[in-house]
């Protein structure tokens, strides 16, 4: 990194060195930052925060201390000071059916605002964040946007598959074999393989779950280097990337490239359309809105709509699909993506990224056709599906909206009568016990932000319903949320949610609800004069009152504005 005074350097770097430099009053400071390794000519360089997700929770943050040392080596060659410190994990797959699911949602919050509370308090001239696991990304995306100081974002990697029989499997086929040995399909010793095979090392759940989607987001939006998103966890490029990240970040530092020249309308666009072509994660939308909301970016599920609608699935990835991220990578990865919508006028190519080149910069050596020798990634021509996967609903049981996943969906619609639970576990009970009629309607509420607290996932349900051969027969609706491993008939993020009074909170068994897919409808079939007597009869919930889920609870906005906690949209 070349040497710039601090008059040269616009922004923080200028602010921190005056910070750091300031005469006698700033003598204790110096002293302590000695204590770690400072020597006089390390006060006059841009100070790093590295944001290391490491834990031995789970394997998709177990790989990252590695690259934290890298990181922090290729720092330090660069010219900057790097200052490490931790932030939090939980593993969704672990948490996944439990009560600790409703913790989960919470951690991206959680780590926000960590990262936020160690950057500001130590007027850090540039973050370096590394994470893992499905709330990583956006926690820190989130505390990128209200920073805004110059960041990269360093993604631990994906897990390679497992493999059983000559078959890949990924963490959602032991979800599917519970399923499927409780419909008496297989025995209790073949769970027992795929549980044994389906995770064979480090890294993010393999297919194209929220992880990995996540990851893509960062790319797409410039905040993280080209190809990044979808090295395996294990892979020794994983560990050149993340030093190739540093350094761009230094000089990101250098030239002051702000979040906030990242973070564009355009940018959010983009992020939209790759994750429609990826056939991504419903939690996506989710997470977009947030970090939007934290940009200052104006960002609605209408957008969300609008986009879908231009935009073909181009990605033949789990769950629905055939084949895992590691195969994406080797087909040519998120640029190739890219590269087709931008040859399609799907992505504008004036954004930003970190290193300081606009996105079609960036992507100008890559070929605007896929390899004819994969089957990964379709050409425009010849998509999976003409238009992108995740719809938005709205209807008279959702009039706030609320989102479906059409992709793997073998029927478009379903009308039938409703069966009523208040929370996950009993939904799961009956599923597992046979008693789930095929064409009737589940309803899961008391599950949203507010009311869960913390909007669960639904796998541990979708995926018993799966292996049961009731994925395409049986309709779900939920105000709480599915894994990126989900698939089938089912609609989530229902809105107002149920503890806010939304009309989810006044269905009844019996009552006929209708999923349109091709419609963008969600219905209840339960005249304005019924619905208003059962809101008359309706008492609210009681929420917790002590502990983090009590704060979220009070705090936390709808899933249609993101779940944010940090004033309502």
């Amino acid at each position: 990194m070349s040497t710039m005074s601090k008059e040269e350097v616009p922004g923080a770097f200028n602010r921190r060195s005056s910070a750091i430099t300031a005469g006698v009053e700033r003598t204790a400071s110096r002293a302590m930052l000695r204590a770690v390794g400072f020597a006089d000519a390390d006060f006059d360089k841009p100070i790093v925060a590295v944001a290391n997700g490491f834990s031995t929770l789970t394997p998709c943050n177990a790989g990252l201390d590695r690259l934290a040392d890298r990181c922090r080596r290729a720092l330090g060659e660069a010219g900057a000071m790097p200052q490490l410190f931790g932030t939090i994990t939980v593993s969704d797959g672990i948490s996944m059916g439990t009560d600790g699911m409703r913790y989960s949602l919470v951690s991206r919050e959680v780590i926000a605002d960590s990262i936020e509370t160690v950057c500001r308090a130590q007027s850090v001239d540039g973050l370096l964040a590394i994470g893992g696991c499905d709330k990583n990304m956006p926690g820190a995306m989130i505390a990128i946007a209200r920073l805004d100081v110059p960041s990269v974002f360093v993604y631990g990697g994906t897990i390679k598959p497992g493999r059983l029989d000559g078959c890949e499997l990924t963490v959602v086929s032991a979800f599917e074999a519970v399923g499927a040995h409780s419909a008496g399909k297989i025995g209790q010793c073949e769970v027992e393989e795929v549980e044994r095979h389906a995770c064979p090392g480090f890294g993010a759940c393999g297919g194209m779950f929220t992880a990995n989607t996540m990851s893509a987001v960062c790319e797409a939006m410039g905040l993280s280097l080209p190809y990044s998103s979808t090295m395996a966890a294990e892979d020794d490029e994983k560990l050149e990337s993340a030093a190739r990240s540093a350094e761009a970040l230094a000089v990101a530092i250098e030239r002051n490239v702000l979040p906030s020249r990242l973070f564009t309308r355009a940018a959010f666009e983009n992020a939209i359309a790759v994750v429609m072509a990826l056939g991504g994660s419903t939690n996506a939308v989710l997470h977009l809105l947030a970090v939007a909301h934290a940009a200052g970016v104006d960002l609605v599920l209408d957008d969300i709509e609008r986009v879908r609608r231009r935009v073909p699935v181009l990605c033949d990835l789990k769950p629905s699909g055939r084949f895992v991220t590691v195969d994406l990578h080797r087909a040519g990865g998120v640029p190739q993506v890219m590269k087709i919508l931008l040859s399609n006028g799907a992505i504008d190519g004036s954004a930003m990224t970190v290193t300081g080149e606009t996105l079609e910069e960036v992507l100008a050596h890559v070929p605007e056709t896929p390899s004819a020798d994969q089957e990964v990634i379709r050409p425009w021509d010849r998509p999976i599906s003409p238009a992108g996967h995740l719809a938005v609903l709205r209807g008279s049981l959702a009039p706030a909206g609320a989102l479906a996943k059409t992709s793997g969906v073998e029927r478009s619609s379903i009308a039938g009568p409703a069966r009523v639970f208040d929370s996950e576990e009993a939904c799961l009970r009956a599923v597992l016990d046979g008693t789930v009629e095929s064409g009737s309607v589940l309803v899961i509420r008391y599950e949203g932000p507010r009311g869960g607290p913390g909007m669960r996932e639904m796998l541990a349900v979708t995926s018993a319903l799966v292996g049961a051969g009731l994925g395409s027969s049986v309709g779900l609706v939920t105000d709480g949320r599915f894994s990126g491993g989900t698939h089938g008939l089912v609609v989530g993020h229902v809105a107002p949610e149920a503890a806010a009074g939304g009309p989810i909170a006044l269905v009844r068994d019996g009552d006929r609800i209708t999923i349109d897919l091709g419609e963008n409808r969600l219905e209840l079939g339960v005249d304005e004069g019924e619905l208003a007597r059962r809101r008359g009869e309706w008492v609210p919930p009681v929420t917790p009152v002590r502990g983090v889920l009590g704060k979220y609870a009070r705090t936390v906005s709808g899933s249609d504005t993101g779940a944010v906690t940090d004033g309502n949209p």
